[in-house]
């Protein structure tokens, strides 16, 4: 299956880490550095919508035989990206070629960009895979593309030796990318992604490196456990341990639930509380993804909607085009009916440059190549600005008065959807908002709004956004919720695929 419908991963803005090897219990750990963001207020959003866009294609027991980490067991760091994007290095081929790959239980093939990618710039600014430097590489080189969320991936397959952490995986097929068709893949801090989803949706049913783990011998037992740290000022982004669990990053046991149809780590999730009160949604049962490359949780529109009103979230582009009235509503209103032309408004406003102006009487939409050139606040207000101009010129043609014309237009703006469904909070209110609460396996399993609320810059730039995105998958396969990366900072999560389940407990 070479669809999926979405991955959540702000990417896009710089980042520094250094890594510094050090030793315990026989296994290499790598503690890692971060360097915080500073953006532009509520300007920002802009760009955090762009980063919402995937890299990645979407379409109750006590713990009893869980081993603690040993010799055997193979644990790889993970990089904490904005809490977005945790990412960790690999190596393919003999001597290993390093990358820095996104481990994704949402998907199930291994791709890195390839030497022979001439004409993709995500692949120049990326490492590249170079065949002919590998002592264990293997011909073979059966085409594929994978469509994602915010463009494609196309290439064909190889095989070679990949190491994970201390473990070598031979004869692996992965993908070596020669087309990555997105400004999103071009900024990214990754270069390529590994899968842990099941064979069921790998492209050319090629196995995947954790069956390949597994059917080697390679590990404990067919088990792996993602901890990703939830402290923002902390050097470790997580940990990712194959063939079994650590016990130092959860407290209490964890929670089983079956696996309920293979290729997703797909479960069933029962009634759904928001401050305690029930929605009564999943009380039939839920279909939901555990999906480490997924960064917020989403879920069909009518829950989200629900939600994001409790904790009253506003759509990011409702919120951008209000501030564009409050601030320079009056002074757009002048101009037109001065007489200046509508295509010169914005930018004598100060909101857009002169080459940012739509040449004709349309809105001309901001484009991923000038997102690369403009600056968060360019683009998020000259957009806004665009749009109230044609609005304000088409009601003053009626001969609306002011008054009438501004209650329109803030319509307008309450009714603007976010393309991809994300909304923003108000960062003050955080402390009053209320806890929501997911059922699974019988048990509660509750996110406080400091949990679910994603935090960028500081200060007066602060921006805080709903970890909740509404997305409809529509049947066969949906609707389904999507439990991402929001989820699991809060409750360590243990793939045991021998066993066919998926189990939570509390982070440590």
């Amino acid at each position: 299956m070479g669809n999926k419908y979405l991955l959540l991963s702000l990417c896009l803005w710089a980042l520094t880490c250094s890594l510094l090897p050090s030793f315990s219990y026989g296994l290499m750990r790598i503690g890692l550095k971060k360097r915080t963001l500073d953006l532009e207020a509520i300007k920002a959003a802009r760009m955090v919508r762009e980063k919402l866009r995937s890299s990645r294609p979407m379409m109750g027991a006590n713990d009893h035989s869980i081993n603690k980490p040993g010799i055997e067991d193979d644990i790889v760091p993970l990089k904490n990206y904005l809490d977005a994007q945790y990412y960790g290095e690999i190596g393919i081929g003999t001597p290993p070629q390093t990358f820095n790959v996104i481990f994704d239980t949402g998907s199930s093939n291994l791709w890195i960009p390839s030497s022979k990618c001439y004409f993709s710039l995500a692949c120049y600014t990326h490492h590249w895979y170079k065949s002919s430097k590998s002592k264990t590489y293997v011909k073979n080189g059966t085409s594929c593309k994978i469509v994602y969320g915010s463009g494609s991936i196309s290439g064909f397959f190889s095989r070679d030796s990949v190491t994970v952490g201390d473990v070598v995986v031979k004869n692996q097929d992965f993908i070596e990318a020669t087309r990555e068709g997105s400004l999103s893949f071009v900024l990214a801090k990754f270069d390529g992604i590994l899968g842990l989803g099941f064979q069921e949706i790998s492209v050319e049913n090629a196995l995947p490196v954790w069956d390949n783990m597994v059917l080697q011998n390679l590990v404990n037992e067919p088990v792996f456990s993602f901890w990703l740290n939830g402290d923002p000022n902390a050097k470790s982004g997580g940990e990712l341990v194959f063939g079994g669990v650590d016990p130092k990053h959860f407290v209490g046991n964890h929670t089983y639930v079956p696996v309920t149809t293979k290729g997703y780590w797909q479960i069933e999730m029962g009634d759904f509380y928001i401050g305690g009160v029930s929605t009564g949604v999943c009380e039939g049962g839920c279909a939901a993804i555990v999906d480490s490359g997924t960064s917020l949780l989403a879920g069909p529109t009518t829950v989200v909607t629900e939600i994001n009103h409790a904790i009253g979230a506003e759509g990011v582009l409702s919120v951008e085009c209000k501030e564009v009235i409050s601030q320079y509503g009056e002074l757009i209103w002048d101009l037109l009916v001065s007489g200046v032309r509508a295509d010169d408004v914005c930018s004598q406003v100060g909101l857009c440059t002169m080459r940012d102006q739509s040449k004709s009487a349309g809105i001309e939409m901001v484009t991923e190549k000038e997102q690369k050139d403009l600056s968060a606040k360019d683009t998020a207000l000259c957009t806004s600005c665009q749009m109230l101009v044609i609005w304000i010129q088409n009601q003053l043609r009626q001969e609306s008065t002011k008054e009438r014309v501004f209650n329109y237009v803030n319509q307008l703006c309450e009714s603007l959807p976010s393309p991809n469904g994300e909304s923003v909070v108000d960062c003050q209110s955080i402390h009053i908002l209320p806890n929501i609460t997911f059922t699974i396996g019988d048990k509660h399993f509750t996110l406080s709004p400091d949990q679910y609320i994603l935090k960028t810059g500081e200060g007066i730039a602060e921006v805080c956004l709903s970890g909740f995105i509404a997305f409809d998958i529509p049947p066969p396969r949906g609707p389904l919720w999507i439990l991402g990366d929001i989820f699991m900072r809060v409750y360590h999560t243990v793939f045991d695929s021998g066993n066919l389940r998926v189990g939570f407990a509390k982070a440590a």
